[in-house]
């Protein structure tokens, strides 16, 4: 069989849509099916469904058991999970590559045909709740579920994707059925292999086991609006975790490139300025970091530091002139170390066949296409310091959130705060 090396996408009828990128010299084969819902499609009274079900896929179906499922893929040495985010919900599995039938049928067959057995479903309703304890046991965890929930009240986006123990435990079953035919719909579903994938037999394979899906595109999201404002959580534990919120950008704003380099030279690196000022030099945080996250239509720039009471002040007095120091610009060597880091981790994971499974999915949902690596490094290299200074302009001159958890106290007011922005 030639297999071709380049990547391929075919739409079914239905609208189902499949991406290969092959990868000839490995021996294996990701493969995913990536699903247009998550916990921004939810109501609130079932909060956490997109991250339930996700759970309860795996927990039987028609003809095989919870145990069927596994032993078949460890059988074989595969590897099968799936994750929840806040816009969509990700099924996926890695194998040998004679064994990429074995897994298509098995994601097919546990999205199409899962049973929603209801003790089996009792029983995932208390192992979610018992990740819910976790997470809330986990302050660094908490901080961020707060800051969304504050930066966009009201709204799905801002809402836990675990959900809360009381909207987890009023599911039912039905609940689930209900939510996947509605939106786990062809339209809205994206199949992807990367890896040893001829493309033709790869789109014949998920074309059969796949038809039974529900034709046609499940409800959309409402657009998002940041909000921002002040919460805090007092907890009886070392530190301080705090994080101050800024509204971003979605995946199509023209400044998303220059403000995904502004996070890597401001925070998310040992060169970058954060790291430097508050870790190196003043010995203030064992972790402090900047980060940026996009969705389609919004986004929101975070930067995240731990500290003990002692030091609060002067935590929250650095991170504030360094937020408006980056508001000045950057420099010239700046720049051209945040490019090098950008191309370099998109390059880099190109030499994972699980990472290209992943971006070409994901490209789909947000752009309806693939993206060659040529177009992405061609905008990065577009970045200069005047894009970076813009984007900083534009972003820090927005509200911002304050987040915090832990031992509060020394916490100067929410207005005090965004009085050192400005």
């Amino acid at each position: 069989m030639n297999q071709r090396s380049e990547m391929q996408t075919t739409t079914l009828e239905s609208g189902l849509r499949i991406v290969t990128d092959p990868v000839p010299s490995v021996e294996t084969t990701a493969v995913g099916v990536w699903v247009a819902a998550g916990t921004r499609h939810e109501t609130i009274e079932v909060n956490g469904i997109s991250h339930l079900l996700e759970h309860m896929a795996f927990k039987g179906t028609k003809t095989r058991t919870a145990y069927q499922i596994a032993e078949q893929m460890d059988n074989v040495g595969g590897q099968l999970n799936a994750y929840t985010s806040r816009d969509h919900t990700a099924y996926y599995a890695k194998v040998l590559k004679e064994d990429l039938p074995l897994a298509v049928d098995i994601l097919s067959d546990i999205l199409l045909n899962a049973t929603m057995d209801e003790e089996e479903f009792a029983r995932e309703q208390q192992v979610v709740v018992q990740e819910i304890y976790q997470s809330e046991d986990t302050p660094d965890d908490v901080v961020f579920d707060r800051l969304q929930a504050t930066a966009y009240p009201d709204q799905a986006l801002g809402w836990p994707v675990l959900g809360t123990v009381d909207s987890v435990n009023r599911m039912t079953a039905d609940n689930l059925h209900e939510y996947m035919g509605r939106n786990y719909t062809s339209g809205d579903i994206v199949v992807s292999a990367s890896g040893r994938v001829d493309h033709d037999a790869f789109v014949g394979q998920v074309a059969r086991a796949f038809s039974g899906l529900t034709k046609g595109d499940g409800p959309q999201s409402n657009q998002a609006k940041y909000v921002g404002g002040d919460v805090r959580e007092a907890r009886p534990v070392e530190q301080l975790h705090v994080v101050l919120g800024f509204d971003g950008v979605g995946y199509h704003d023209p400044d998303y490139y220059p403000l995904s380099a502004l996070s890597v030279l401001f925070g998310e690196g040992l060169s970058s300025r954060l790291f430097q000022e508050v870790r190196e030099k003043r010995g203030l945080a064992y972790s402090v970091f900047s980060s940026t996250n996009a969705c389609e239509d919004s986004g929101i720039f975070t930067v995240y530091a731990g500290t003990g009471p002692d030091q609060t002040d002067e935590l929250i007095a650095v991170l504030t002139d360094e937020i408006k120091k980056m508001a000045e610009g950057a420099t010239e060597e700046e720049v051209v170390r945040a490019k090098a880091q950008l191309k370099a981790g998109l390059l880099m994971g190109l030499e994972s066949p699980g990472s290209r499974c992943v971006q070409r999915a994901r490209q789909i949902l947000v752009y309806g296409r693939t993206l060659e690596a040529r177009e992405i490094i061609e905008k990065v290299e577009q970045i200069d310091a005047s894009a970076i200074a813009t984007a900083a302009q534009r972003l820090f001159a927005t509200t911002p959130t304050v987040s915090a958890v832990g031992q509060i106290d020394q916490l100067e007011s929410y207005d005090a705060v965004r009085a050192r922005l400005l």
